[in-house]
């Protein structure tokens, strides 16, 4: 029990409370991740359960990676065998135990967002709708929504309010068809199928609510309905539950997370033991207090104190610019300063923003300046087409009923069967009831000509060759056939572009994945089924870029969970944040009220908030107000910009011309600064050099750090002091030498 020295009295006192409901609320930086490793080790060690007695959900891979990785280092290799993942993992697994009780088999396929979304348009195209009206994203996205709140096609239909959603409804109906047809789960069945095989057969609850003893819930928080009631249903003979989470970082509404869930607790478990962690470690006290005072405007909310013993930090800096590319070039202006000042690297720097649209001048700007950069939020390895195509071979191998795996690679590469081909056989599966399959295995029945018979036959012979060689072999070795043998490979590598090369080399690094699957210590089923079943799961978050030094630039959404030495926060502006899809409800602005404190709280020693008074947004020019966020912060956290009189701006003028009266024009500001007197005169270009002070008249005083090329074309690369990198041609440049 010596590990339990390395807690503060809070901590100690939530990891020790065993017996019971358990709510721990956890302040941003205040070590929720140790308590829930050292509690479930502190069970371990006091022998009050088996590790498979455990049961620890999560909301990422990578979560439950370093909680496993934590609990081994305290009490040993007992602490791999504690049953923890994810909510879609774990309940993948049990209805893979389970499957067969509900009409699948063990080898049912799991729909991703792209699948589901192919599927709504399929069934769309097939009702005769008009896909303009009927957007199979948005259709997808609502049937989500209903699976996540446990509505039924049948109950949608029944209260649907108008015509379109009687429409939907429909479609919802045909899709669950189709994925039943296809022996297939998208993601939210994995939950609402464990809900439905907990109802429909007692003795399976029974079971596994007996064999889990104590149940733990990472990030409580964010919930939805169908988490809620699968935590509750199982944890409802021990009652031997502890969740942990922060109402204060509750934002994923619209994936439909509930924050009441978390509110609600303690009328759920009314004899529930709740214990508050309000010791921030990550940030220093200003940026701790700043947070404090935002959040606390909030109604709908446990009330705590963050408090944090780090040192008092710099103040909040807010920085104004006129336009998104001023706050682009002035974020990279300040990063690259902190990075001379503090030793810092670029990977302890963050650029967050409310939506992945205002990226686009941060990364023109950072390219511009040579600042290395990761976006986060674009399309993860296993989005993209060729290792989905690699996966949809693979899909068929385990499960040829998979329609949206056959439909994907029946002419991928080109064989000759097209798209009338394709067709027809979906006309003639959809009268018999049958799947694409079944429909290749009757070919000859379907009126098509001897050659794309033979095609089809040729086809269904493959699939089955990669079905028989998934029996024998492990996930490598038929996932390196399949890429070969398809032909996927060599149509990669004879496209003869670069762009063809990087995916050629994206396929490698798929078979290189199955080959670490199939190497690592911790598999004990290596089969090409498990590692499917691995990847379906794999989340963007759980990437890890070989070259870890760049400025992470994310969504704040993206960004909850992790912290930096330096974040820079842009777009504080009205109707962006807040968005002003917030301002209809009191509910909505407090959720982008918790989205800010989730922001400031990111950062450990210096927090950039930073606005832009214009910004283009759908193709208009907008001019903002700065956020009302920024005014609900105390004033004694923050720095304003400051703004000088113009008269300060002018001091290089003699105090006594400034009061004398003009005659004439008045002076060109810049002609005012660069000297105090009208004539400019800039120096020969060929005289410019390296490590040179120089002034520019619109751009100011500057440093050369670069000069290149000849004659007519010889440019420099100059840093200026306001306005950030720039690559200037010296013969048009009109450089004043300074100093």
């Amino acid at each position: 029990m010596e590990f339990l020295n390395d807690l503060n009295e809070a901590q100690r006192a939530a990891v020790t409370h065993i017996e019971g409901p358990q709510m721990v609320i956890a302040g941003a930086g205040s070590g929720k991740t140790r308590v829930l490793t050292y509690r479930l080790a502190f069970i371990l060690d006091q022998g009050l359960a088996y590790p498979q007695e455990l049961l620890a959900l999560t909301f990422t891979n990578k979560a439950a990676r370093e909680m496993k990785d934590r609990i081994f280092r305290l009490v040993g290799p007992e602490g791999k065998s504690v049953v923890m993942g994810t909510f879609h993992s774990i309940f993948s697994r049990i209805l893979r135990v389970e499957a067969e009780k509900i009409g699948y088999t063990s080898s049912y396929t799991i729909y991703d967002s792209d699948d589901s979304q192919r599927l709504v348009k399929k069934i769309v195209k097939e009702k005769g709708l008009d896909d303009k009206i009927f957007k199979p994203r948005v259709i997808a996205h609502g049937i989500s929504g209903a699976k996540n709140r446990l509505i039924s096609p049948k109950q949608f239909k029944e209260h649907a309010i108008d015509d379109f959603n009687q429409r939907v409804g429909e479609i919802y109906h045909l899709y669950e068809l189709s994925l039943r047809k296809a022996n297939a789960m998208d993601f939210d069945d994995l939950l609402v199928k464990s809900i439905y095989l907990f109802q429909t057969l007692p003795d399976v609850l029974y079971k596994y609510q007996h064999r889990f003893k104590y149940i733990m819930v990472d990030e409580y928080q964010d919930t939805n309905h169908a988490q809620y009631l699968l935590t509750k249903m199982l944890a409802a003979v021990h009652e031997n539950i502890c969740v942990v989470g922060d109402d204060a970082q509750s934002i994923y509404a619209f994936r439909g997370a509930n924050i009441q869930n978390i509110l609600n607790f303690q009328k759920d478990y009314p004899d529930v033991k709740v214990f508050k962690l309000e010791q921030n470690y990550r940030s220093t006290q200003n940026i701790v207090n700043a947070a404090n005072s935002v959040i606390a405007r909030n109604k709908d909310q446990i009330q705590k104190k963050v408090f944090t013993l780090n040192e008092e930090g710099e103040l909040i800096h807010l920085v104004e610019s006129s336009s998104e590319q001023e706050e682009a070039r002035r974020v990279s202006s300040m990063i690259r300063e902190q990075k001379q000042l503090y030793n810092f690297f670029n990977r302890d720097f963050a650029v967050l923003y409310r939506t992945n649209a205002q990226s686009r001048a941060i990364e023109d700007e950072m390219r511009r300046s040579g600042l290395k950069y990761k976006v986060f939020g674009g399309l993860s390895f296993y989005q993209r087409k060729e290792i989905k195509d690699v996966v949809a071979y693979m899909r068929l191998a385990i499960n040829p009923l998979d329609d949206q795996a056959l439909l994907r690679v029946i002419n991928y590469p080109k064989r000759g069967i097209g798209k009338t081909t394709i067709d027809k056989l979906t006309v003639y599966a959809g009268k018999r009831g049958l799947s694409l399959w079944q429909t290749l295995e009757e070919a000859e029945l379907v009126g098509l000509n001897k050659r794309t018979t033979t095609l089809l036959k040729n086809f269904a012979t493959m699939i089955k060759s990669y079905g028989v060689l998934a029996q024998k072999r492990d996930a490598y070795e038929v996932a390196s056939h399949i890429a070969k043998h398809s032909g996927i490979l060599k149509d990669l590598h004879s496209e003869n572009t670069i762009e063809g090369l990087g995916r050629w080399e994206n396929v490698q690094e798929l078979l290189n994945a199955a080959q670490g699957f199939v190497e690592s210590p911790e598999q004990e089923e290596v089969s090409l089924e498990s590692f499917l079943a691995d990847i379906s799961l794999f989340t963007s978050q759980d990437e890890n870029p070989e070259d870890d030094d760049y400025v992470t630039l994310m969504t704040i959404h993206s960004a909850k969970g992790l912290e930096f030495e330096s974040v820079f926060l842009v777009g504080m502006e009205e109707n962006l944040f807040p968005s002003a899809l917030s301002m209809e409800s009191r509910a909505d602005l407090e959720e982008e009220r918790r989205l800010f404190y989730v922001a400031v709280t990111r950062a450990k020693k210096r927090l950039t908030l930073s606005y832009a008074k214009s910004r283009y947004r759908f193709g208009q020019l907008q001019f903002n107000e700065p956020s009302r966020f920024l005014d609900e912060i105390d004033e004694q956290y923050l720095k304003r910009p400051e703004r000088p009189a113009l008269r300060e701006v002018r001091s290089p003028i003699p105090a006594e011309r400034r009061a004398a009266p003009r005659q004439g024009k008045l002076r060109p500001l810049s002609r005012a600064i660069a000297g105090g007197n009208d004539s400019f005169q800039p120096a020969d270009p060929t005289q410019i050099q390296a490590g040179l002070q120089v002034y520019h008249q619109k751009f100011g005083k500057g440093k050369v750090l670069n000069v290149e090329g000849e004659g007519p074309n010889r440019k420099a690369t100059v840093h200026f002091q306001q306005k950030g990198q720039r690559v200037l041609l010296l013969k048009y440049a009109r450089l004043k030498i300074i100093g």
